[in-house]
C-alpha cells in the first residue's frame, strides 16, 4: 500500500485520481446533457465538486412542430455560461476528468 501522504504515490482508490485533480483544471459530465469546466478547489466521498473559473455547457434539443417532425432532423443548441464559483451535488455526476475532451 502507498504513502497517502506521498504526492506521487499511485491511487489506490478512485478518489485518490480525484485529490490529484486538485486546484487543476477539469471536466465534470452531469445528469441532463450539461458539462462543466473548471478549476477544482474542493471535493468530499459522495463527489459534491466545488469549482472555480467555471464554464457550463447545457446541450438542448430544439422543440420540432409536428408537422416538421417527419422533414427535418432534431437541432441541437448548446448554452454556455460563466461562473466565479459553482456547487455541484454530487448525485448528479456522471463523469470527472483531470483532461478536457477534444
Amino acid at each position: 500500500m502507498s504513502d497517502p501522504g506521498s504526492p506521487t504515490s499511485r491511487p489506490d482508490e478512485p478518489l485518490d485520481l480525484v485529490r490529484l485533480c486538485l486546484d487543476e483544471i477539469v471536466f465534470v459530465k452531469l445528469r441532463g446533457d450539461r458539462e462543466l469546466q473548471g478549476r477544482l478547489h474542493a471535493y468530499d466521498s459522495h463527489c459534491n465538486l466545488v469549482l472555480g473559473d467555471v464554464t457550463e455547457t447545457i446541450y438542448k434539443m430544439d422543440d420540432l412542430d409536428e408537422e416538421d417532425e417527419d422533414t427535418a432532423p432534431a437541432e441541437i443548441k448548446t448554452i454556455k455560461k460563466q461562473s466565479e464559483m459553482i456547487f455541484v451535488r454530487g448525485d448528479s455526476v456522471v463523469l470527472i476528468s483531470p483532461s478536457v475532451p477534444s
